[in-house]
């Protein structure tokens, strides 16, 4: 007779050959966690025990840890997840829904200034673009959602790079290849520093022609709900248009935005309901 899914031990019972690295505790904690899914929401000691392969004695400290931690609560015999364990979805979630959260936002944005928005993220020295709305004018330049470009010559990479922690931001300075793009692009690490801590004070970072002739971008940071900087929004626009201080006319529209895009990402609220229950 074959067992079910719901029999069959979990991974903190395999016994293969693990690199030297691999934590095992880490592992079966895990196992009993994802015993409990939307069929089995409460488990005794016994059931999380045979679901995950441990010994009784084992998937006891972890019940019971998980239970002094918050993620998990019993009654003596039976064992349940609690709303907390969402924490641990949280940041793939809140990542993965970014764009789709930005874009209304973008748009009202871009609605309101009259110049092309776009969000960015920073992956290793690139900002890459994950949502962009261009404005609907006859010369636009061609970025395109997922263009990446060097951190450091962009307004989006200065507020990236502000919200990083200094001992990052040191080894990235004393690494990252500084080369010029335009004849304004600052490749001085002393200089560039300079700028990511002004970006860092003021909330916002103004590049003008560093990455293109012809092209400003202001940028403000996106916040997760632990108030750390995930992704940039920016407002770009041909040189012709304004000047770099007229672009500070932006600040208060981007600041709003920005504030809906988190509002959105915060546990609980609507959207994070329905991609939750979705």
């Amino acid at each position: 007779m074959s067992r079910t899914s719901a029999d069959k031990p979990e991974q903190g019972s395999r016994t293969e050959q693990r690199p030297p690295h691999f934590v095992q505790s880490l592992e079966r904690g895990l196992a009993v966690i994802r015993a409990f899914d939307h069929t089995r929401r409460q488990l005794t000691l016994a059931e999380v025990a045979k679901i995950t392969g441990l010994d009784r004695a084992a998937a006891r400290r972890f019940l019971l840890t998980l239970v002094d931690l918050g993620y998990m609560m019993t009654d003596g015999r039976l064992y349940s997840l609690r709303p907390r364990i969402l924490e641990l979805g949280y940041a793939y979630l809140s990542s993965l829904s970014l764009p789709e959260v930005a874009q209304p936002h973008m748009e009202r944005l871009v609605a309101e200034v009259h110049e092309t928005c776009s969000l960015g993220v920073l992956d290793g020295e690139d900002v890459v673009f994950v949502a962009r709305v261009p404005v609907k004018r006859l010369m636009t330049v061609p970025i395109m959602v997922g263009s990446r470009f060097p951190a450091y010559p962009t307004s989006m990479g200065r507020v990236l790079l502000a919200g990083q922690p200094d001992q990052w931001l040191n080894g990235y300075l004393a690494s990252a290849h500084l080369e010029p793009i335009t004849d304004r692009t600052v490749t001085d690490p002393a200089r560039l520093r300079a700028l990511v801590d002004e970006a860092r004070d003021q909330g916002w970072a103004i590049v003008d022609q560093e990455i293109d002739d012809g092209s400003r971008s202001i940028a403000v940071p996106v916040h997760d709900g632990s108030g750390h900087v995930v992704a940039a929004l920016n407002v770009s626009m041909l040189a012709g248009r304004g000047t770099a201080e007229t672009m500070r006319d932006f600040l208060p529209a981007m600041r709003r935005a920005a504030d809906q895009i988190e509002a959105d990402l915060r546990p609980g609220s609507q959207h994070q309901e329905i991609g939750l229950i979705g």
